[in-house]
């Protein structure tokens, strides 16, 4: 699960900083997730340890009767613009110092390489399998780490134009395994009325979709 809205006026990049916690919007999201997911076989309930996180987690987990466990692996991306603004014309892509830093897209130059996002998004899903094996697990995470791992278990390139993300604020990205192997990715939105108008169809597709693999 991506975490619900964060209260940032100021609109910088807030990467792994501190204090940045839900806004009211982004507690009535994760509220409406844990309604939805409350009938669930969920016997797990794990975040990322940044605050967002963690409050998205704690309504699930009051609803299931479970504690939340932290799992640094879930934490969002390293980024050079971290605590910044960024924008042409407005922002840190107007200093020229920053510019040798968008070099190479396809690692990130400016971040947390995306192969190395993988890794360890990869060992948090296998973590939490095995704590919930033969149930189910919500893990709360952050959208790029949680579009890198699913493009990979899908099979796409790494690199990729962050407008067409299909990870929109409290969605759900599931992982079905039959033993360790992921066998299908599903994707939907149980929070989608409560997004803010300008992100409704952002990210590409909205429908709920499922993708199945083969043995």
């Amino acid at each position: 699960m991506r975490h619900g809205e964060v209260h940032n006026p100021e609109g910088i990049l807030y990467g792994r900083l501190p204090g940045y916690r839900l806004s009211e919007l982004g507690r009535e999201m994760a509220e409406r997730v844990a309604e939805d997911l409350a009938g669930r076989d969920i016997t797990h309930v794990v975040a990322s340890p940044l605050e967002r996180a963690q409050e998205t987690a704690g309504p699930i987990a009051k609803a299931l009767g479970l504690d939340v466990a932290a799992d640094e692996r879930l934490i969002e991306a390293d980024n050079i613009f971290q605590g910044k603004t960024f924008g042409v014309g407005d922002g840190s892509l107007k200093n020229p110092g920053y510019w040798k830093y968008l070099t190479n897209p396809f690692k990130p130059s400016w971040g947390e390489p995306y192969l190395d996002q993988v890794v360890r998004m990869m060992g948090a899903l296998g973590a939490a399998r095995d704590a919930a094996r033969g149930h189910e697990a919500v893990c709360v995470s952050h959208q790029l780490p949680i579009w890198v791992v699913r493009s990979f278990v899908e099979r796409r390139r790494l690199w990729h134009d962050p407008r067409r993300r299909q990870c929109s604020l409290a969605s759900l990205t599931s992982f079905t395994f039959e033993g360790d192997k992921i066998v299908s990715v599903g994707y939907r939105e149980p929070a989608r009325d409560l997004l803010p108008a300008h992100l409704i169809g952002k990210g590409g597709k909205d429908k709920p979709v499922g993708k199945s693999f083969g043995a």
